[in-house]
């Protein structure tokens, strides 16, 4: 016996007058993503509990290196840090499960991004994209399907979204991959380092690790990460390649979760790269929806500061990434510029050093050690940040001035290798660290060629 039941109406709407950015499109895409994201930042926050990570990183440390503009964002004193990421995680969970969504969106972009802004030692292209993220989901519709808002509010629940909230969420993933991409286009990356120097250190790895000091298996890493950023996009776009793209998405980023301690990163790109199919593909494997037909949706209220803001928005993250070629040198080596461009897994970089802290009125000089007042990854990202070194050199000043030493003078002689290089000054070892300003312009005292 046939099943003569009709075929469930699709839910993409009929033609409508409203501008193409507005026109609705199945929010089933979006909604799934959303429960990807809040479902992974509630892991990342478990897993920061279960390392320990928030007292070593955020409570144990003398001092917190800081971003220019926010250097009065500073970690929570006592249990605070606790508090705070506990209120992060609980955020991510209502956001996954779409439960007084807005608020939740606002509450986990406001968290994160002070969370991301304590420290600058720890800063992550992941963490910056995930603060990038949050920041949309504050403005997505993406509780209008498969939320406990939407269940409450019959209302809520039109199963669409204007199109461009889709197409603003994979702009944003669509940048780390093409700049991701356009870096590797570099001396270093297309004669195979720092791939190298990494598979060699990874000669272990189960099965495979004996071909990685072979060098077609260098060469097949560099140039195959190379052609995924640059082509991964619009392969994922075209239907006709979708499916060999997302299983070379995932293959990339599962190698990269296996090789690479990088936390959600990989998880939660090849849950982003589900953005880039059909809006309405998570129904071909769930039950049809018992109404098909859904109540329109309302007509934007300020159509034109909904475009400005989203072009002002696609701008800034399209130059940001590019700032780095108005100063002069590699970006690689001098670090201006290099953060918020997407240079992903680039440089393989290694420094150590010492601070001397010289007292004109007495003629004394003294060398410190850095442990007294950074754990061990400030440390180790401070010898290779010239802007880094700085903020410390400030910092010590004042510590020394509070002990009534009057002038303080702060010198750094500091050596860093870069993919394999021999090691070279990366600053001025003359300079005076203590009297140089924080700024975006060219730091002179900077070193600007690394050793051939």
């Amino acid at each position: 016996m046939s099943d003569s039941s009709p075929e469930p109406r699709s839910l993409t709407p009929h033609p409508s007058p409203l501008p193409l950015a507005f026109r609705p499109v199945d929010a089933a895409s979006l909604a799934v993503f959303r429960i990807a994201f809040g479902g992974l930042m509630l892991w990342e926050v478990l897993r920061f509990f279960a390392s320990n990570w928030i007292r070593g990183t955020y409570i144990r440390p003398v001092f917190h290196f800081t971003y220019d503009g926010f250097e009065w964002v500073r970690p929570w004193p006592g249990a605070g840090m606790y508090v705070h990421f506990a209120v992060i995680g609980a955020a991510s969970l209502c956001v996954a499960l779409g439960f007084q969504y807005r608020a939740a969106a606002v509450v986990l972009f406001v968290t994160f991004a002070w969370l991301f802004l304590c420290e600058q030692a720890v800063y992550l292209n992941h963490f910056y994209l995930i603060a990038l993220l949050a920041f949309l989901f504050v403005f997505l519709p993406a509780h209008r399907e498969w939320s406990l808002d939407a269940r409450r509010r019959p209302a809520l629940h039109t199963g669409t979204v204007p199109a461009w909230a889709l197409h603003i969420l994979r702009f944003q993933i669509a940048v780390p991959y093409v700049f991701g991409g356009v870096a590797k286009i570099s001396p270093d990356w297309l004669r195979g380092e720092p791939i190298r120097t990494w598979l060699r250190e990874s000669s272990d790895f189960p099965v495979l690790g004996r071909f990685f000091g072979e060098e077609w298996c260098v060469y097949l890493f560099a140039y195959g990460g190379l052609l995924i950023d640059l082509f991964i996009v619009p392969l994922l776009l075209w239907r006709r390649t979708r499916t060999p793209a997302f299983l070379a998405a995932f293959g990339f980023h599962a190698m990269n979760a296996l090789l690479f301690d990088i936390g959600v990163f990989p998880p939660m790109m090849i849950a982003a790269s589900t953005i880039f199919f059909d809006p309405s593909w998570p129904r071909k494997f769930l039950r049809p929806p018992a109404i098909a037909e859904r109540p329109p949706l309302p007509p934007p209220r300020a159509p034109r500061a909904l475009l400005a803001g989203i072009a002002l928005w696609v701008a800034s993250q399209s130059l940001m990434p590019l700032r780095h070629f108005a100063w002069p040198g590699d970006v690689n080596w001098t670090e201006q510029g290099h953060r918020f461009s997407w240079h992903m897994k680039l440089r393989d970089k290694d420094g150590s050093g010492k601070i001397r802290v010289t007292f004109p009125g007495s003629g004394r000089t003294i060398v410190v050690n850095p442990r007294d007042w950074l754990n061990a990854r400030q440390e180790r990202e401070m010898w290779t940040h010239p802007d880094m070194l700085v903020e410390f050199a400030h910092f010590l000043r004042e510590e020394y001035r509070a002990k009534g030493h009057g002038v303080v003078e702060v010198r750094a002689e500091v050596r860093v290798s870069l993919n394999g290089r021999p090691p070279a000054l990366l600053v001025d070892p003359e300079t005076d660290l203590a009297s140089v300003h924080r700024w975006w312009g060219h730091s002179k005292w900077i070193r600007l060629q690394s050793p051939p």
